[in-house]
């Protein structure tokens, strides 16, 4: 592969919040009468937040509705996450090395701008990416491969030069779709849950064994067909 574009999931992916994230959307559901355990939260919760209040409620609220409680949901998840707001072991260099290095950089996320302004300049990352699509900027959420879609041409690159970079089995049948090759980082999700995905070409527990060079290379694709 011509490798020219690394293209990065934001949550669970870059910042190990998906519990934080979890945990929020289990109280808020509780308010709305819906009790889950965290499990059936892991296992349900993903995408857009209003596609999901319109999949787990139907249409018992309005969309004004949905945004109204997608950003009580939101607000609180970043004030109780901000103490603990930090990006994934080795990805702050890795970040550097990709850059120093000429790739292009994106970021895909389902999470809202101000979520995605939240993680970027707190952590002062921005300068990095060239693009970032968040939520507000997609009309379907993954598994859709819009997303990295608009991604790519933010970037400027096919996505036939990119690779991604997920913490979800949704998001990585995204980059199925996409027909991208995709690193998985399993803050979130065990390896079992991938099976399906024949795009997977490597698993990681952060970006501390991973190198730039090794990615633009090939190494990681000896075994993959695209």
């Amino acid at each position: 592969m011509d490798i020219k574009g690394f293209i990065f999931d934001m949550d669970g992916t870059m910042v190990d919040n998906m519990m934080v994230h979890h945990r929020a959307w289990q109280r808020k559901l509780a308010e709305l009468g819906l009790v889950m355990n965290l499990e059936e939260v892991r296992q349900s919760i993903h995408g857009i937040n209003e596609e999901i209040l319109e999949r787990l409620f139907g249409e018992r609220f309005t969309l004004e509705e949905r945004k109204r409680i997608s950003w009580e949901k939101e607000a609180a998840y970043r004030e109780i996450f901000l103490p603990e707001l930090k990006l994934l072991d080795g990805l702050s260099e890795f970040l550097q090395s990709a850059f120093e290095k000429g790739v292009v950089l994106g970021i895909g996320t389902a999470a809202p701008l101000e979520n995605v302004d939240f993680v970027l300049d707190n952590l002062n990352i921005r300068h990095y990416f060239k693009t970032v699509v968040h939520a507000g900027l997609v009309s379907k959420g993954k598994p859709d491969p819009e997303v990295w879609e608009k991604v790519a041409e933010g970037m400027g690159i096919d996505l036939e030069h990119c690779v991604v970079f997920e913490d979800s089995p949704t998001g990585t049948e995204a980059a199925k779709r996409a027909g991208c090759p995709t690193f998985v980082v399993t803050t979130t999700h065990t390896r079992e849950e991938f099976e399906e995905f024949p795009n997977v070409v490597e698993f990681l527990e952060d970006f501390t064994t991973i190198d730039v060079v090794e990615v633009l290379e090939g190494f990681y694709f000896y075994k993959q067909k695209y």
